[in-house]
């Protein structure tokens, strides 16, 4: 970067973007993100989202660097607390290398907290970019990619919950009631809104076909649900030509689980069956008697940063009682951070309060939300040498119910 513009960077101002400079906030999108989201400036960046969810530098009146924080709600072991869903992030090639990113950064968590988000999460483009900020991976993404003539229960059990396709103008209103039951006690899930569903699960995807929703009930009413599509042709199998893919896949039942699978088993012209976002703890792993037919692969998830470790502690759900104290190395971004907060948790909420003195663990912002959200235990922490202290009890405070997941990309 030349000398001068080196010397106008100086004057960069940093401030959330009006209303009529939204168009240029999809333009800066439209370049760095090559087309992603659309390659005009009206496009989804500049139409989803609001200006007082951007974070901006300016220089001379040009936007050069952008980030936004959507208002989600996020479940936390069966508490609900206010998530910052950290997106378009991004700056201009002719502007980087100048420590743009990190005053956004900071800037914008400074507002998430006064806003109380006291987490915040990101689908990272770049996981190193991240990183450097304290945000740590938070789920996995596992993926299956099985014949159907390989969905095998190794015992037997396919289920006994009714599986029948539901019409769609009454589906949507059922599923979600099913969904908001199965996140209750969850790590990780948002709550959607209408649009994030249509954004995701409900996506119509021209190319997959028409989506389709199958829901397993029972006596006790329904208790699960699969969202999926169907297309021929896509399969080099001269007898099974065809693949099916699951959108999503949720039961709040073992048994509604184990019936949804018999219920894809029975397309008999299936050769691929492909789920793209199954979570870390899915049971297919057990059950199916040849598990290596499911071709499992992992990809990283959320990306999870703690942006207020006084609320964020006090807000989560907790599964046993137990007490606490967790201290805090450094935070550069957030210097409210750092110090010993003593946590007293318990099923029915959370009290913590900053005291003097040393913790009974000791790590930094990235390891206490890779501990927070249950992607990682304390005692695989501390053999990291990434914790400090008594791991064994922060493994009985921190322990959730289930394994982490977040499925919506935002």
């Amino acid at each position: 970067m030349s000398a001068t513009l080196t010397a106008r960077m100086k004057a960069v101002e940093v401030r959330p973007a009006s209303p009529e400079e939204m168009l240029q906030l999809g333009a800066l999108g439209a370049y760095v993100y090559a087309g992603s989201f659309g390659d005009e400036d009206d496009n989804v960046i500049s139409q989803s989202n609001l200006p007082e969810w951007t974070t901006c530098a300016f220089l001379d009146g040009k936007l050069i660097s952008s980030l936004t924080a959507i208002p989600f709600t996020m479940r936390a072991n069966g508490a609900a607390v206010k998530l910052a869903g950290v997106s378009t992030v991004g700056t201009l090639p002719e502007y980087r290398r100048q420590g743009l990113s990190r005053r956004i950064i900071t800037e914008s968590m400074a507002r998430m907290r006064a806003d109380g988000q006291a987490v915040a999460a990101l689908w990272a483009s770049q996981a190193g970019i991240y990183q450097r900020y304290q945000y740590a991976a938070a789920s996995i993404q596992r993926n299956y990619a099985i014949d159907v003539a390989d969905i095998v229960f190794h015992d037997g059990d396919y289920g006994s919950a009714d599986v029948a396709r539901i019409n769609l103008g009454e589906a949507f209103d059922r599923v979600k009631q099913v969904y908001i039951r199965f996140i209750a006690d969850r790590m990780c899930y948002l709550h959607r809104s209408k649009a994030l569903w249509q954004m995701n699960a409900l996506e119509e995807t021209p190319a997959d076909g028409p989506i389709h929703i199958a829901m397993a009930t029972t006596a006790a009413g329904d208790e699960g649900y699969i969202i999926y599509t169907v297309r021929s042709g896509r399969n080099d199998h001269r007898a099974r030509s065809q693949e099916m893919k699951v959108r999503e896949l949720v039961a709040t039942t073992p048994d509604a689980y184990r019936s949804l699978w018999r219920f894809i088993a029975g397309h008999d012209l299936v050769g691929r069956v492909v789920f793209n976002h199954q979570p870390m703890d899915d049971p297919a792993f057990e059950l199916i008697q040849e598990p290596r037919m499911l071709h499992a692969e992992d990809a990283e998830g959320i990306w999870l940063r703690i942006v207020d470790v006084e609320q964020a502690l006090a807000e989560r759900g907790y599964s046993d009682a137990g007490k606490l104290r967790i201290t805090v190395s450094t935070d550069r971004l957030a210097d409210w951070n750092a110090g010993t907060f003593e946590l007293e948790a318990d099923p029915n909420g959370a009290v913590v309060r900053r005291v003097d003195g040393p913790g009974d663990i000791t790590l930094t912002p990235k390891s206490l939300a890779s501990l927070y959200s249950g992607f990682r235990s304390a005692r695989e922490l501390h053999s990291w040498g990434l914790l400090e202290g008594d791991a064994a009890a922060a493994d009985r405070v921190f322990a959730t119910h289930h394994g982490p997941h977040s499925p919506d990309h935002f």
